[in-house]
C-alpha cells in the first residue's frame, strides 16, 4: 500500500513540475493543480495508512483509530487549492484577452515583433 501511495505522489509531482515548465498558461495551471493533489495525497498518507479503522474513537473503548488531523488538513487544502485555481484561471484569462496569446515568457524579440505589427495596423 505504501508503494502505491509513494508512487502516486512521485508521478503527480513529476507531472506537475513538467507542466509548470511549459510556456503556456493553461499547462502551468494544470501543473499547479497536480502539485496540490500530490501534497494532498502526501498529507493524507502522513496520518498512517490504516484500513477498516474509524477516524474517531470508538464508543466501545478500542484504542485503534486513524489520526483525524491529516484528514482535516487535506479538506482545508482542497478548498484553498480550488480557490487559488479559480484565481489563476481568471488571471490567465485576463492576460490572454489582453495580449491575444497565452504564452508566459514574452521576450524582447516578441515585443519588437508586436510593436512592428501594431505600427502596420
Amino acid at each position: 500500500m505504501e508503494l502505491i501511495v509513494s508512487t502516486t505522489v512521485a508521478v503527480l509531482t513529476a507531472g506537475g513540475v513538467y507542466l509548470l515548465l511549459r510556456l503556456r498558461t493553461f499547462p502551468v495551471i494544470l501543473g499547479l493543480a497536480l502539485l496540490s493533489y500530490a501534497v494532498n495525497v502526501f498529507l493524507f498518507a502522513s496520518g498512517r495508512l490504516a484500513i477498516d479503522q474509524s477516524p474517531i474513537l470508538s464508543p466501545y473503548g478500542e484504542a485503534s483509530y486513524t489520526d483525524p488531523l491529516p484528514q482535516a488538513l487535506v479538506l482545508t487544502a482542497i478548498v484553498i487549492s480550488f480557490g487559488m485555481t479559480a484565481v489563476l484561471v481568471m488571471i490567465g484569462l485576463g492576460a490572454f484577452l489582453e495580449a491575444d496569446t497565452d504564452r508566459i515568457d514574452i521576450g524582447p524579440e516578441d515585443s519588437d515583433a508586436d510593436a512592428e505589427k501594431d505600427t502596420q495596423d
